[in-house]
């Protein structure tokens, strides 16, 4: 068994093996997000029953939502790559690293962005220093500064190397996140969706939520496959498989 689990391990960290599994995975990601996002969007701001309190303003969770958990669970992954880096020099996960940082940023100015369109009528304010609104201003500059090292950097290896400690330092602000509603008095509600309880609102509203967080998810690892496939191409070029593959596509 723990073999096994070495042999698995050690080829998520081979860029061929990478390179070649993940256009499979690439394409039913792809198909699962283009068929749950329009659903789910449709489903919940067309279908969806109104709020008996907020009424229709409260149709931007199909958006705020699955933006705002995506944005976290992005960077948990990019944590745990950065750990893989650190201590096994896994080529992989400098690449997952770096592919990762500008998705997990952009849901997170989205997951931001439609919190401020959702509390300018729920609270009258456009933004307030709320505990959990501040900590996921962190993390879109936690984000920035991960992809600002990777930019600033020549050396590959070095600018993987310090990316992953930043990653690393600020995993500690995803809890902070998570808890910020029950360790302090903050205007933002408390979750939504859980995936351990069931949820305090109706089948009817809950179900298209579900179907927008599996679709972003989705959309996260056909981006993510795709950026990273781009990228194994652009470090292991001068490799022989790297250049017998574009010869074969006629690149070279």
């Amino acid at each position: 068994m723990w073999e096994a689990f070495k042999q698995w391990f050690h080829r998520w960290g081979s860029p061929k093996w990478f390179y070649e599994r993940s256009l499979v995975w690439s394409f039913w990601l792809g198909w699962g997000a283009l068929i749950l996002l329009p659903v789910g969007i449709v489903w919940g701001l067309a279908f969806a029953p109104q709020d008996y309190q907020q009424g229709n303003s409260f149709r931007i969770i199909y958006l705020h939502v699955p933006a705002a958990i995506l944005a976290q669970s992005c960077y948990m992954i990019m944590a745990v790559a950065g750990f893989v880096s650190l201590v096994w020099r896994m080529k992989m996960a400098d690449v997952v690293l770096k592919c990762a940082a500008p998705i997990g940023a952009s849901f997170c100015f989205l997951a931001l962005f439609t919190g401020a369109v959702w509390g300018k009528p729920t609270w009258g304010t456009w933004w307030e220093w709320d505990a959990r609104l501040t900590a996921m201003l962190i993390l879109l500059f936690l984000y920035f500064g991960i992809i600002a090292l990777e930019a600033a950097i020549e050396d590959k290896i070095t600018a993987g190397r310090a990316a992953a400690v930043l990653s690393l330092v600020g995993v500690v602000n995803i809890p902070i996140i998570k808890y910020s509603v029950e360790w302090w008095r903050t205007l933002h509600q408390p979750a939504t969706f859980k995936l351990t309880e069931k949820p305090d609102m109706p089948v009817e509203m809950w179900a298209p939520l579900l179907v927008m967080v599996i679709g972003v998810y989705c959309f996260f690892g056909y981006s993510l496959f795709l950026r990273s496939r781009n990228e194994i191409i652009e470090r292991e070029r001068r490799t022989l498989w790297v250049r017998e593959l574009l010869a074969k596509e006629g690149k070279v």
